[in-house]
């Protein structure tokens, strides 16, 4: 989160700098191809592997601890939060660990301004992800999918009282 700090608020003409500081939070150079538009966000830095050509748009927050997987020619659109990520679901159990699961986005792949994408999901080649979308499950390829429905998954346990 410090690197990303320091990147965005270098002047956008500053490009030398702004590599060498993407190099350092991902741990190795972007592709020479590959734009990332700040402000750009990102928790860790180092699970992120991005292919040639890949444009990533301006408030993009990549939350990257289970690792961030994004093919070539991917565009992806200001705003977009890709999470990778969570806290167990029961109660119980919520505060106890962090959960993760990678996001891998296949080639040729275009994500709507302010979508979001959770845990463990993949998107197939050539699909689009509709703006504001919240993508919670696999995207088969050359498939576009928008929306940010809601179902009821199933019914929780309240955590046990601690009161005596």
């Amino acid at each position: 989160m410090e690197l990303t700090s320091r990147l965005n608020v270098l002047p956008f003409s500053d490009i030398e700098s702004r590599t060498a500081l993407l190099s350092e939070l991902l741990g190795k150079p972007p592709p020479q191809t590959a734009i990332i538009h700040p402000p750009f966000y990102s928790d860790y830095g180092l699970g992120i592997e991005l292919g040639e050509q890949v444009f990533v748009g301006q408030g993009c927050s990549f939350l990257d601890l289970g690792g961030i997987t994004i093919g070539e020619r991917s565009m992806i659109a200001p705003k977009v939060t890709l999470i990778t990520e969570g806290h167990p679901v029961e109660p119980a159990e919520r505060y106890d660990f962090i959960t993760v699961a990678p996001i891998v986005i296949e080639a040729h792949v275009w994500i709507g301004a302010a979508a979001t994408v959770l845990p463990g999901v993949r998107i197939g080649h050539d699909s689009v992800v509709g703006a504001g979308a919240v993508v919670a499950r696999d995207v088969p390829p050359l498939t576009v999918v928008s929306g940010a429905g809601s179902v009821e998954r199933k019914h929780l346990e309240p955590r046990p009282s601690t009161e005596a």
